[in-house]
């Protein structure tokens, strides 16, 4: 075999080899079980948290749609960890965000991860062999 087609070979086999390495796990996980891990304490009880479905007091005055979208290294972790940490991670830019426009609350929360999820107990989470992803979606307001 000649030394160009040795080397196109090898190309091949590194390239079908990280392929196989590859991973993609949706998982759908309680929002109450993400609340409770690690973490948490950086979520501040200022701002409501109200997923999609969820009932919450009349809203007085809507501050924008917004999207949050976080990561979490997996090293060393279950997926259900990374995904808590990628979520409350989500949570927390939702947080900053309602405080830099005077809002006390995020509303209609969605995961909008691999299809989205729209319930009021469950995010959407999917989880790679290096890293976990979770992406929100949801309305900063003014609750009365």
């Amino acid at each position: 075999m000649r030394i160009g087609a040795r080397l196109i070979l090898a190309a091949s086999l590194l390239v079908l080899s990280q392929a196989s390495l590859a991973r993609e796990t949706l998982h759908d996980l309680t929002v109450d079980a993400a609340m409770q891990s690690a973490g948490n304490e950086n979520v501040g009880k200022d701002i409501a948290f109200y997923m999609a479905g969820q009932n919450h007091p009349a809203v007085e005055q809507t501050l924008g749609q917004f999207t949050s979208k976080r990561a979490s290294n997996g090293f060393g972790k279950s997926d259900e960890d990374a995904c808590a940490r990628a979520f409350l991670s989500a949570i927390i830019a939702f947080q900053d965000r309602a405080r830099q426009l005077g809002g006390n609350a995020v509303v209609d929360i969605k995961s909008i991860t691999n299809g989205g999820l729209t319930s009021a107990t469950s995010y959407r989470c999917v989880s790679g062999s290096t890293h976990s992803n979770v992406g929100l979606s949801g309305s900063v307001v003014k609750l009365k």
